[in-house]
């Protein structure tokens, strides 16, 4: 079975954003769950694209103690394959900005839920291999607040190009919307 239909046979119908068709081509909504007016809109989005809601979804911190980071996780995950690329979004959202350190445990804990997922799909849907050849991205939107009229401003921390690490995080201010094949590299 394709990952794609794994990944959708796994995840709660409550998890995932819905993907809507915007002038025939699909988008989605990102939404910070403590502040309605921070959005971000995906726009272009491959068909068969899967938003997940992690923060509200995935609840770790009646079982972890958060010493030392490990109950953060990012606001959504979004998985996706082109049929030219295959690749996972890490995506935290923020009203205004936060600290990078911040940032960038938030981004980590969503990467272990992934990686949870790959050994809940090995395990109990006998798929190995699970979104082994998806590539990651990992992305922070500051400034989304409704009413940002500046303009959008793209930054990247570390030395590499490709925002594939979470030490490596593209950063984008005021965003209003962007295109997926910005994101996904």
């Amino acid at each position: 079975m394709p990952d794609m239909d794994t990944l959708n046979r796994m995840i709660h119908p409550n998890a995932v954003v819905p993907v809507r068709k915007i002038y025939k081509k699909s988008c989605a909504i990102l939404t910070e769950e403590k502040a309605p007016d921070s959005t971000v809109e995906i726009r272009g989005l491959p068909n068969n694209a899967l938003v997940i809601k992690i923060d509200d979804a995935f609840k770790n911190d009646q079982f972890f103690s958060g010493i030392k980071g490990e109950c953060k996780r990012a606001d959504y995950v979004i998985v996706a394959d082109t049929g030219k690329k295959k690749r996972i979004l890490y995506i935290e959202l923020k009203k205004k900005s936060d600290e990078l350190q911040q940032v960038i445990k938030q981004l980590k804990g969503a990467q272990c839920v992934i990686n949870y997922c790959r050994d809940i799909a090995e395990t109990f849907y006998d798929h190995k291999e699970f979104l082994s050849e998806f590539e990651s991205r990992f992305i922070s939107f500051g400034h989304t607040g409704i009413g940002n009229s500046r303009k959008t401003r793209e930054t990247r921390t570390g030395s590499g190009a490709v925002h594939g690490e979470p030490d490596n995080v593209l950063k984008i201010d005021w965003p209003a919307n962007i295109q997926f094949n910005r994101l996904a590299g």
